[in-house]
């Protein structure tokens, strides 16, 4: 028996809310991880205790949203066993191996630098804590690394094959999985977005120091490695986002068309709606503005490759659903005869429609008898909300241009050493929580517009979930909320306290700046 449409609404529900709050912690985490080795290592080689200062107190920081994406991390991975325990029978085979190497990087070898690098500074050498907080940094790194090929698997499933006779999706080749293009291109592009975050994070704080005219020299060091460091970050997630949305047009055309609102194909080049108001019920987008050539530039980095529109990807899936439907048929005749040899050989052929075939299940119980109006149904529900993804993906690239723009303002300033200008160091200021928003809208375009898939092409969603009460879901998803909105208000408690201390207020060898400088 399915779930019901409330308990996977819930269950979705839940783990994005878990995972959005989560990924409030992990782009700095990342971000501050790479400046405190920057910082450190301007320390060490130019000998001026100010630098060691600066990596002190920003580690300090780093420490405490560290601490909290742990938490964060730990309890959203327990819902794979309590709400997605179909999606983790299915898949575990596949999902767990990044998953279990990521959950011991992040507990042994980040955990093990992270005491290194608090505990260390009169332990060790100079050079030898320089080390451990470039390991710290890489351990970091490496963390997201394992996350993100378990995630780009999800969107792009390669290097596995399903098995009717365990009834599950099974890894083939290893290293197919591994070199994911999909993964690889996910993680340079969220890891660079977590450095701009990081930088974000520096510059605006260090604006608000020479705003209260307090850590003068402080700040302006700050300042300029997080100018530097920001802005070619900003530049890379910009270009390697790109990146992102050309291969996305070539696995989740979907996605992009989403995206785009694309509701039909256009002759190529296509040209991209810079604004607009899309329309899911009408099928169109309202008082469009059109950039000539753009969309099919960017997406398909060609003059004559079209961008396809959403109605003839819906009927492509309609064709792709019937093919499921005879891969489903071969399936159960394989149930019932496991040497029948005519449906192993037509398994074989269908096999990667299956899971279109699977999207009827929402719709009937015997696939093999849909209507010719269950699989219209079924081929439209692979539209995700359009309206979402498209004001969502032009949020997040209006951000991470600003961010260029900013960083390059600042750098201006920094090296014409003009930190007076209070203008600009109040929208470095407030400009403080837009990483977090562009980080969001990231993962909104990203897994919403994966749905009606878990597994994009291989396992719909509310197949995934397991079999609970709609009662115990708001007891839990309440758990979660209070949980959460304590550990949020701990957060800021410590990250206002010691940002309004400052430098000086928590280290044990505070002098005079200009003495040390």
């Amino acid at each position: 028996m399915l779930p019901s449409e409330s308990v996977v609404d819930l269950s979705r529900l839940q783990f994005g809310l878990t995972a959005l709050y989560h990924f409030l912690f992990v782009p700095l985490t990342l971000g501050l991880s790479i400046l405190l080795g920057i910082m450190e290592t301007i320390y060490v080689f130019s000998r001026k205790e100010i630098w060691k200062r600066i990596t002190q107190y920003w580690g300090v920081l780093f420490g405490i949203n560290f601490a909290m994406g742990v938490a964060t991390g730990i309890t959203m991975e327990f819902q794979f066993g309590t709400n997605w325990a179909y999606y983790s029978q299915y898949v575990g085979d596949i999902f767990g191996v990044p998953l279990a190497i990521e959950g011991m990087m992040a507990f042994f070898l980040e955990a093990t630098f992270v005491g290194l690098f608090f505990f260390g500074w009169k332990r060790l050498s100079k050079r030898a804590h320089l080390i451990v907080t470039w390991l710290l940094a890489l351990g970091t790194n490496f963390s997201a690394l394992w996350i993100l090929i378990a995630n780009g698997w999800m969107q792009h499933p390669i290097g596995a094959q399903f098995n009717f006779q365990s009834m599950r999706m099974e890894v083939t080749n290893f290293a197919d999985m591994l070199f994911n293009p999909v993964a690889q291109a996910k993680f340079v592009h969220t890891v660079s977005a977590g450095y701009v975050t990081g930088s974000i994070f520096v510059l605006s704080l260090s604006a608000y120091y020479l705003l209260r005219n307090r850590n003068i020299e402080f700040a302006k060091r700050s300042m300029v490695v997080a100018s530097t460091f920001g802005l070619a970050c900003a530049l890379s997630a910009i270009v390697l986002g790109d990146e992102s949305g050309y291969l996305a047009n070539a696995n989740q055309d979907m996605k992009v068309a989403a995206i785009e609102a694309e509701w039909t194909t256009h002759p190529p080049p296509a040209a991209f709606t810079l604004l607009g108001i899309p329309s899911q019920k009408d099928r169109t987008t309202h008082y469009a503005i059109h950039i000539p050539y753009l969309l099919g530039i960017i997406a398909t980095r060609s003059l004559t490759e079209p961008v396809y529109g959403i109605e003839d990807i819906v009927d492509a899936n309609k064709v792709r659903i019937m093919k499921g439907i005879k891969a489903y048929e071969a399936l159960m005749s394989l149930e019932s005869d496991p040497k029948n040899v005519h449906a192993n050989v037509a398994l074989h052929h269908y096999g990667p429609y299956l899971g279109y075939g699977l999207l009827l299940k929402k719709y009937t119980e015997d696939v093999t008898k849909a209507t010719p109006e269950q699989i219209n149904k079924a081929a439209w529900d692979t539209v995700p909300n359009v309206p979402l993804m498209f004001w969502s993906f032009r949020i997040m690239v209006g951000c991470a241009l600003f961010f260029a723009f900013l960083f390059l303002w600042s750098l201006v300033y920094c090296v014409k050493d003009n930190f007076n200008h209070r203008f600009w160091l109040w929208v470095c200021f407030l400009a403080l929580p837009l990483p977090w928003v562009a980080s969001e809208l990231g993962w909104v375009v990203a897994e919403v517009g994966r749905q009606p898939w878990v597994i994009e092409g291989v396992l719909p969603t509310f197949l995934g979930t397991s079999s609970l009460a709609t009662s115990d879901l708001w007891i839990s998803i309440g758990g979660f909320v209070l949980f959460y909105t304590l550990l949020a208000i701990v957060e800021i408690f410590l990250m206002t306290k010691y940002v309004r201390l400052g430098p000086d207020g928590i280290s044990q060898n505070a002098s005079d700046e200009t003495a040390t400088a």
